[in-house]
């Protein structure tokens, strides 16, 4: 297992929408576990591939809390079949705008489809977390980052200053 440097906005990788995953070898397997293993060293609770420069449709999350086992997840080309009407709001922050916090308003329960690692199709609905988690990490995977989910303004400044940061470090 490896940790991956991270993709960092500006970058325009994180608004390419990703591909899907064909078939589930080896190298799927590999980039699973480097997933997970850059994942925890950041630390952060979901990642989706194309965070370390991999546009495929994978993503994996680990929403266990400190003083438990962790219980790591590999969602493979995972959609939104359905989102619930009630909505919760979270924090929410990205390994990929770090150190950037905001409250964003999503759907509390989601019914998800997705490949596990082992090629068996699965649907499942979730609430809570896992829910915010995982559409989180999908709306990676479309090219969507949670700040497009906050006013445009906010936004705005977000970008300027990780663009800035991003010019003055030669990137």
């Amino acid at each position: 297992m490896t940790i991956k440097p991270l993709i960092i906005l500006p970058d325009p990788l994180l608004r390419v929408a990703s591909r899907p995953i064909e078939t589930i070898d080896a190298a799927v397997k590999r980039l699973a576990d480097d997933m997970l293993e850059t994942m925890y060293d950041a630390p952060g609770i979901g990642l989706a591939a194309v965070q370390i420069g991999e546009p495929v449709r994978m993503l994996v999350i680990d929403v266990s809390k400190e003083e438990e086992e962790n219980a790591p997840r590999v969602f493979l080309n995972p959609e939104v079949l359905s989102a619930g009407e009630e909505t919760n709001v979270y924090e929410e922050g990205c390994l990929s705008i770090p150190d950037y916090y905001a409250e964003v308003e999503r759907p509390a329960a989601v019914t998800v489809r997705y490949l596990g690692l082992d090629g068996a199709m699965r649907e499942e609905t979730v609430d809570g977390l896992l829910a915010t988690c995982l559409q989180h990490e999908i709306d990676h995977l479309n090219g969507v980052l949670f700040i497009d989910h906050i006013s445009k303004l906010k936004r705005d400044m977000v970008v300027k200053k990780f663009t800035k940061a991003a010019r003055k470090a030669g990137v």
